[in-house]
């Protein structure tokens, strides 16, 4: 803990911008491999409407665009486009690993093993009870500043966001890691053919 509290954006050592703006594109790699290894499953065993699998894809690519707002825009320079991204990023991030969860329930027992599905579970509710007290708090707090103090006004609200917010975040890193096993099982190539008319 800091003295102005812990908040993603009030780290000392790097400054989150600098990794936040490489973790979009990270995690949008990673959701489209996720579409990709979902899309060849359900060709073989159809458990799932193709329009589910790419309606997640675009909705955890507008997660990601959000992340990216919040690494573009600094939250005291601009902070309604900052908290919008925020805000953007968290919501969708959280529909995403509920959908997926709902993906991973319907593609089981051939692609899915009921303990991941579980733990999914287990990270997409609490990801999504921490986001509500999250927002809550966040839409609260009257003055956007870095340092906080105990006792100051709107303390509190911070710091029950400040809580959750990293509580979402380590729920979608988890999550993202019960990707790993998946993500061994399969091959995923690039072809490029070349045209005589190049």
């Amino acid at each position: 803990w800091t003295k102005s509290g812990s908040v993603l954006d009030n780290l000392d050592v790097v400054h989150p911008s600098q990794i936040i703006f490489v973790l979009p594109f990270l995690g949008a790699a990673t959701m489209y491999t996720k579409y990709l290894i979902v899309k060849k499953q359900n060709e073989l065993t159809n458990f799932i409407g193709p329009f589910f699998n790419i309606s997640t894809l675009i909705i955890g690519v507008l997660g990601c665009i959000g992340m990216g707002i919040v690494a573009s825009f600094q939250e005291l320079a601009v902070p309604a486009v900052h908290d919008g991204g925020a805000l953007v990023a968290f919501l969708c991030g959280v529909l995403y690993i509920i959908l997926q969860t709902v993906i991973s329930y319907k593609s089981r027992p051939q692609w899915s093993t009921p303990c991941i599905c579980h733990i999914r579970l287990a990270l997409s509710i609490m990801s999504f009870i921490a986001a509500i007290p999250m927002i809550a708090c966040a839409s609260l707090i009257s003055i956007t500043k870095i340092d906080w103090n105990p006792g100051e006004k709107d303390y509190l609200y911070h710091f029950v966001s400040a809580v959750c917010e990293w509580i979402v975040a380590f729920g979608f890193v988890f999550y993202f890691l019960t990707f790993i096993k998946e993500f061994q099982r399969v091959t995923i190539k690039i072809s490029t053919e070349m045209h005589e008319s190049f």
